[in-house]
């Protein structure tokens, strides 16, 4: 078949997908801005498009998103157009939808199936409006229609979906049901014979110290810290956790920007903000033994993960992140908070320990339980990896769904956009 991948960043949740597609001897293209000339990777065919036009000044906020998603459809259907007059012509459409470039696409290919991955569709109840009391808009008896306001794009996509792909059953499940009956849940996938316990591990840290599995290592992880994933919460909870445990070397891994929910005030950070609220409770040698990496390469996740004595995962209502899923896959013992997708995925006193998302003195005693309970760390670490084998494994389980649903998705009678 040919098949065209969409999206911003790719390869993005394709990582896998595309070139398992392109192996099998299907013809793989991918139409993204992320690249400025033609390139192959992976057995794919890469094109660049340009996002062309800008945000208007001056228009309503609530159109501000819708805006920005219009100028990536309407940059992208450009890009197909030229594509079409060489020639081309996709059998399959796969695409991630969340940033509008697909809008379009099928006005180009009415004749090919499309198949959407469905990352999220914003909810306006409790779920993601006001979950935190303490970070609530500057109005939020506008909060319901400013909501309803980003699903424009998700509801365009819904009259061209042939079908869809969740990664988990809780992302599956914000999508209203004449959508819901289109998705297929299915993982992305962990690669769990690289993500797995390693006794000999080494991390370097910050001030040169090596970390081993000797150390009482807590770790925590965002992709940006910020107050989705409960970074305000695990820093509320520092102080308290070095003075308990006066060996532990605690290690954060994450950026300083924003990857969801507001923005900090100008000129600040999420991550400065709550080391300026604790740091006065922190002695100058307490404060030694946390180590804030930033960034850092797949091979120094891993061995942060691989050192790990308990890890803490805390996260809204939100998407369910990767990295708890190979926190698993490397036998990490694991403190969580207790929400709807964590549930997913850890089992209470099975799995992992679960702690009321708020409650940072309720995480302080139970990673200290846990930090004195060698037994409960080796067999919830244990149980986690089975887990994570079972129901996550890349190679036997995820790829080979995604694979059959694409194959699927090619025999379907494609939806046309509605005039």
């Amino acid at each position: 078949m040919k098949i065209l991948c969409i999206h911003q960043n790719f390869p993005g949740q394709y990582k896998h997908l595309a070139p398992a597609l392109a192996a099998k001897g299907h013809e793989v293209v991918a139409l993204t801005p992320k690249v400025k000339k033609a390139t192959t990777w992976n057995g794919v065919t890469v094109l660049p498009y340009q996002i062309q036009g800008q945000s208007t000044r001056g228009i309503h906020p609530w159109l501000t998103d819708l805006e920005t998603k219009l100028l990536r459809a309407t940059s992208c259907y450009r890009a197909a157009l030229a594509l079409k007059k060489q020639g081309y012509a996709p059998d399959v459409i796969l695409a991630h939808h969340g940033w509008g470039e697909s809008l379009f696409l099928k006005d180009v290919w009415p004749q090919a199936p499309m198949g959407l991955y469905c990352e999220l569709y914003h909810l306006t109840t409790d779920t993601f409006v006001g979950f935190d009391p303490e970070f609530q808009t500057p109005s939020p008896e506008t909060d319901l229609p400013r909501i309803r306001m980003k699903n424009i794009n998700n509801r365009l996509h819904e009259e061209i979906m042939d079908a869809g792909i969740s990664p988990t059953v809780f992302q599956a499940g914000t999508f209203p049901p004449e959508w819901r009956e289109r998705i297929t849940v299915a993982h992305d996938g962990i690669d769990t014979d690289l993500v797995r316990a390693d006794p000999q591990a080494r991390l370097e840290v910050t001030d040169g110290r090596v970390l081993t599995r000797d150390d009482e290592v807590i770790t925590f992880i965002n992709r940006n810290l910020e107050p989705y994933r409960g970074y305000h919460i695990f820093m509320r909870a520092l102080p308290e956790i070095l003075r308990r445990r006066p060996n532990a070397q605690v290690t954060l891994i994450g950026g300083d920007e924003v990857s969801y929910g507001a923005k900090p005030p100008k000129g600040k950070t999420w991550k400065q903000i709550f080391i300026d609220e604790v740091v006065d409770e922190i002695s100058e040698a307490d404060w030694q033994r946390v180590h804030f990496l930033g960034r850092v390469p797949y091979e120094r996740f891993l061995s942060m993960m691989q050192v790990s004595r308990v890890h803490v995962y805390l996260t809204y209502p939100f998407v369910l992140s990767w990295s708890l899923l190979e926190a698993m896959s490397a036998e990490c013992a694991i403190i969580a908070s207790d929400t709807e997708p964590v549930r997913e995925a850890l089992t209470e006193d099975e799995t992992g320990w679960l702690v009321d998302f708020f409650d940072h003195a309720a995480l302080v005693e139970r990673l200290c339980a846990l930090l004195d309970d060698p037994e409960a760390r080796a067999r919830l670490g244990a149980n986690a990896r089975a887990l994570a084998r079972e129901r996550y494994d890349l190679k036997t389980r995820c790829l080979p769904r995604h694979i059959a649903w694409v194959e699927q998705l090619a025999t379907l009678t494609p939806r046309r956009p509605r005039d």
